[in-house]
Order: structure tokens, then sequence, then C-alpha cells
């Protein structure tokens, strides 16, 4: 047996200049899904008022890149890295990382400047790797609890195939309901992880705080969720409304039961905390739609800058910090992002819902806030997710 010296470390530091972009999942796919969408919203924008075209009908293309493009990088960036959190196994490092990272923005190219079969197959490709690489993870682990997010993984590749075989018209498919659908997936996910560590969060950063919670509950409020949400996505009419409904009031007394009010004070509780309330925010806009008082972009705009768009920056800047080895506080920079977001949700939501004459100026403003958000997180992250950890220690 070798002896180790006592004037050896045993473990090696990284300097902490050494380029680390592909040492872990989260640290490409969040710096490229910031950088994407601070471009792409403008973008789109644009394309709303007229000025620009895209290959297919513009709509299409923006709901599709923030789903498949912005939130699907988020997404496996997060599960790439809790995998490795979660079962003690490695993930995707270093140039298949690198691989995987190139694929992605050969599919986004692919959407902006095309709409044919080579596009589709160009952009399909990502998704369905990334769910088999993650679900092996799982299943070599062993880990029961999480095989439901790698399902969920895998039925949103279904759903982005799904997508491209309805837009080239090879299957009599409304090619929007197919991202409603995914919309809807990627709502669920939130809900689920989010009720994992929200509460989490809270308890470990304010000490003492009250919180209540049950498990029974939240299974309920998460299966009527699902349920609203994938009748939503079916249009079954006016009578799955009540079912959004219930879900919207199960989950304010879920979220409720968390303690929001207590995280007024640290904004990186208060961001997670906010967004995930849109959700049932969301799903009564939902219901409304669904009984004929509103447009349905009032709740599609709600769950996907509100809830996903908040959660979202909520979750990169605080894994990112937690993961580079910093400390877990939110600076004048984060709390500016997180701040514009929100706006930017409320502005795309009211002038929808309340004020139609406003809605082209709530597009702009909100695209502009956006990507002011945005390029915020890149400008302020970039060198931390391209460098090693402050600590030395690999990840």
């Amino acid at each position: 047996m070798a002896l180790i010296r006592l004037d050896e470390p045993t473990t090696h530091r990284i300097p902490p200049d050494t380029f680390s972009l592909f040492a872990l999942g989260f640290r490409p796919f969040y710096l490229l899904a910031a950088m994407f969408s601070m471009v792409a919203i403008p973008l789109w924008a644009l394309v709303y008022s007229g000025v620009l075209h895209t290959q297919i009908p513009g709509i299409w293309w923006h709901a599709h890149e923030m789903i498949f493009g912005f939130a699907a990088a988020v997404i496996v960036g997060f599960l790439f890295t809790a995998g490795k959190t979660w079962t003690g196994l490695d993930t995707p490092t270093g140039k298949p990382l690198a691989v995987l990272a190139a694929v992605w923005i050969a599919g986004r190219l692919a959407m902006a400047f095309g709409g044919n079969l080579i596009a589709a197959l160009a952009d399909v490709v990502f998704l369905p790797v990334c769910a088999t690489i993650f679900f092996a993870v799982l299943l070599r682990s062993k880990s029961q609890r999480n095989y439901f997010i790698g399902g969920l993984l895998c039925v949103l590749s279904v759903a982005n195939l799904a997508f491209h075989l309805a837009q080239l018209g090879v299957v009599a498919v409304d090619p929007l309901k197919t991202l409603h659908f995914a919309l809807g997936l990627i709502v669920l996910l939130e809900t689920i992880i989010a009720g994992r560590v929200v509460p989490m969060f809270t308890a470990n950063a304010l000490r003492g705080v009250k919180q209540w919670r049950n498990k029974g509950f939240d299974y309920t409020a998460i299966g009527f969720t699902a349920a609203a949400l994938v009748l939503w996505a079916g249009e079954a009419g006016p009578w799955a409304a009540a079912v959004a409904v219930i879900a919207a009031l199960l989950q304010f007394v879920r979220a409720g039961g968390w303690n929001p009010w207590a995280t007024r004070v640290n904004a990186l509780l208060w961001i997670l905390h906010v967004s995930h309330l849109w959700i049932p925010v969301g799903l009564l806009l939902l219901a409304a739609t669904q009984w004929g008082l509103l447009p349905r972009s009032a709740g599609v705009h709600a769950l996907a800058i509100g809830a996903t768009g908040g959660l979202i920056i909520g979750m990169i800047t605080r894994t990112a910090l937690g993961h580079t080895g910093r400390m877990l506080v939110a600076g004048p920079v984060e709390t500016a992002a997180y701040v514009l977001v929100q706006i930017a949700a409320v502005a795309r939501v009211l002038t929808v819902a309340a004020i139609p004459a406003a809605a082209t100026g709530g597009v702009h403003l909100a695209a502009t806030l956006w990507a002011i958000a945005f390029a915020l997180y890149a400008w302020r992250y970039f060198p931390f997710l391209t460098r090693a950890r402050v600590d030395g220690k690999p990840g």
C-alpha cells in the first residue's frame, strides 16, 4: 500500500484561470441559452412587427425556439449537473459535452435559416441524445425517484418530433398544439423540481422559517396541474377550465406553505417563489381563455415568461454560483435581471389581457426587458462559466 507524504496535497487544485467551459453540463448550456435568448427575443419582436420574416410562420419559430432551444438547453444543463449530484455518476464533460453543445447550436442555425426536412433533422437530434444519456445515468444508479423526470425529457423529445412532423405536413396536427403540449411539460417539470428545491433553499437560508408541506397534497396539486395543462393543450373545451381553476387553487395553497413572504429580503429566494406563483396565475388565465374571456396569449406568456423565464433566471444564477464555488448571494446585477424578467412578464400579460391596443408595445417592451436581463447574465457569468471553480475543485 502506497503511503502519502505529509507534505504532499491529497487533492489537486485546478488553477483559477483554467478554461473550464466544458467541465460540467451547466456551464455551456446556461451560457448558450442566455446568449441565444437575448438575441432571439428582440428578433421575434421584429418578426412580430413585420420587419423580419422567418422560413416557417413566425409564431411557430418563436415558440419552438424558446421551448426547444432556450428552455431545453437550460433543462439539459441543469439535469446533467443535478444528475451527477443525485447519482454520484459522471455526466458528459470535455469533448462529449462540447459535441452536444455543437449539436444544439446546429439546431438553432437550422431553425433560423430553414424550415425543411434538413432543418428538422438537425434540430430533432439534440433532445433524444441528451435524454438517453440522462436516463442511462439514472438506470445505472437505480435512481428510481428520478425516473419520472427522465421520462418527461423523453416525452419532450417526442413533442419536438411531433412539431416537425406537423409543420412539414406529415401528420395532420396543428403545430401550435405540439408547442402548447411541450410548454405544459416544461411547466410540469418546473413545479416538480420547485417543490423539491424551493422550500429546501428557503429553509436552509432562513433558519427557523415556518413552512407547511404535505406530500399527498403536493401530488394532488401536481396531478391536477398536469391534467389542466394536457386538457388545455388538447383544447378540451370550457369544462376543462374548471380543472385549471382547481389546479390553480391547489398550487396557491402549496406555494403559500413554502412561506414566500419570508423571502422578501433575499433576492436569490424571492425570484424562485414569485416565479413559481406565475404557475397558478397562468392556470387561472388559461381557464379564462377556455371560457372565452381572454386571449390565449395571456396564459401562455404568464407561464412562458413569468414562470419559465423567472425560474430559469433564478436557477441559472443560483446553481452557477454554487457549482463554481461562490457565495450564494444575489448582487445588484442578479437582482436587476430578476426584476427585469418579472416586469417583462407583467407587461406582456397585462397588455394582452387588459390593454389590447397596447399589445404591440407590450411585445417590444417585454422583449427589451428580457434581452437586457439575459445580457446582464451573460456579461456577469461569462467568466464564472468559462473559468475553473474558485475553490479549485473539479466541476
